[in-house]
């Protein structure tokens, strides 16, 4: 009976944990006319627009009196920035959207989210703008700018325009890449209110009246119950991916564990290390402002490593990665054509580029280094310090692929062409150059129980 009863709590226990997983902590008893408060914070994305969508859903089933949004965004991407505000548009239930704490923004994307909103605050010491769209061409492509900045002014007026606000500034944000702090953003009639924190907020905006879709409502928030709406952990986790800077990390991270399992293959863990990280990164990269060249330029890199591992090692291929890989860095979020202005002006942090470059090219010149030392070792020893001795497989001869002897990777073939696993001890019989000439030995020999070789 103990037993059993232990059993029943811990699976409650573990649907227990499972719903609040997935349906998200409330704060707050849930009742109706609640305040349902939501926050969202970082580059605007495909589940930032998922989240909005949810918290309005739920706002809407449960018969909230007012959904607050906190924002702090330098933008996104403007196909979700479109999905948030036609969701706000479309709402029954009135939306504030809420520029908070102190200095933060509410940039680019986030100005078009900001005028959406039924109420439009901002807290002390916070800016909102929007940014002209500007490509790694510059202005020089005025057709492409022309329609790209002709869309979003008229997106961006028509939004002013359904919620009286100033759509000649909300015009000029876009055109000229204006900024303007909270109290311009008061007296243009961009903002309805300036408020230090929720609680001040809602006192300022108790008893008005607002249209939304499902009619005219009158705001009676003082006092009333609330409830926080926070991301689910997966959303947490797919929003926490489009960091410019971690996706750049996860990026790198691939690259190396795919390159050192080649090298030195049979590990395992850089290889699976390495796959994981490149699809976090590229599922981080397709919810970001992504220039595709940038990757392209990576991937050479990759490519022209793996060239430079199994080359003799002269160091042009390795040189050539290590640029490319540079030159992707630098423009992996910054668009060849000019963008939308919902666009933020994002790009990995130099610093982060610096040190991973430098760490591609000592890994270079490691490798040349190495291959420097087999070269000069033949000079110094000669053709007999190497027939008769043993070595361990370390990439599948097929029938060439790589030994470890005496503390290094080799180049190696087999004389016979026969195909030897990684692990197996080969007999060196010559030496061509840089490259031994092998043949495979049984593993109970007495030549292979004397081996010295790792």
């Amino acid at each position: 009976m103990k037993r059993t009863t232990k059993t029943q709590l811990l699976a409650a226990w573990l649907i227990a944990l499972l719903s609040f997983a997935l349906v998200g902590p409330t704060l707050a008893q849930d009742s109706r006319g609640a305040v349902h408060i939501a926050e969202i914070e970082g580059v605007i994305n495909p589940m930032t627009a998922q989240y909005l969508d949810r918290v309005l859903d739920d706002a809407s089933d449960r018969g909230a009196q007012l959904v607050v949004v906190k924002i702090d965004t330098p933008g996104g991407l403007d196909t979700s920035m479109r999905e948030m505000t036609k969701a706000i548009l479309a709402s029954p239930v009135p939306v504030a959207v809420y520029v908070t704490p102190s200095g933060a923004r509410a940039a680019s994307a986030g100005l078009f989210i900001l005028i959406s909103g039924h109420i439009a605050a901002m807290s002390p010491s916070t800016n909102t703008g929007a940014a002209h769209p500007v490509g790694l061409g510059g202005d020089s492509d005025e057709v492409m700018t022309s329609k790209v900045v002709n869309d979003a002014a008229a997106t961006i007026r028509a939004l002013a325009e359904a919620r009286g606000r100033n759509a000649d500034w909300a015009e000029r944000a876009v055109r000229e890449s204006e900024s303007i702090t909270e109290t311009e953003a008061l007296e243009l009639n961009i903002i309805d209110v300036i408020a230090r924190n929720v609680d001040d907020l809602l006192q300022q905006i108790d008893g008005r009246t607002v249209q939304t879709e499902g009619g005219d409502v009158v705001l009676d928030v003082v006092g009333a119950p609330r409830r926080e709406v926070s991301m689910t952990i997966p959303e947490r986790l797919m929003h926490l991916l489009t960091d410019p800077n971690l996706a750049f990390i996860l990026l790198t991270v691939g690259t190396v564990g795919l390159i050192a399992e080649l090298y030195n293959p049979g590990t395992l863990v850089p290889g699976i290390a390495g796959v994981i990280s490149l699809i976090l990164a590229f599922l981080a990269l397709g919810n970001l402002p992504t220039n595709w060249a940038g990757v392209a330029l990576i991937a050479l890199a990759v490519v022209l490593f793996i060239a430079e591992l199994n080359t003799d090692g002269t160091g042009i291929l390795g040189i050539s990665a290590v640029v490319a890989f540079l030159l992707g860095a630098l423009i992996l979020f910054r668009p060849i054509r000019p963008g939308s202005p919902a666009l933020p002006d994002l790009q990995v942090d130099l610093w982060l580029v610096g040190v991973t470059t430098a760490s591609m090219a000592a890994f270079v010149l490691l490798v040349i280094g190495q291959v420097a030392r087999s070269r000069r070792a033949p000079l110094l020893t000669g053709y007999e310090h190497y027939a008769g001795q043993t070595a361990t497989v370390r990439q599948p001869l097929q029938p060439t692929g790589r030994v470890w002897f005496e503390g290094q990777s080799w180049f190696a073939e087999t004389k016979s062409g026969r195909d030897v696993d990684a692990g197996k001890l080969v007999r060196i019989l010559d030496l061509d150059g840089l490259t031994l000439i092998v043949e495979p030995i049984d593993e109970d020999s007495t030549l292979a129980r004397d081996s010295k070789t790792p």
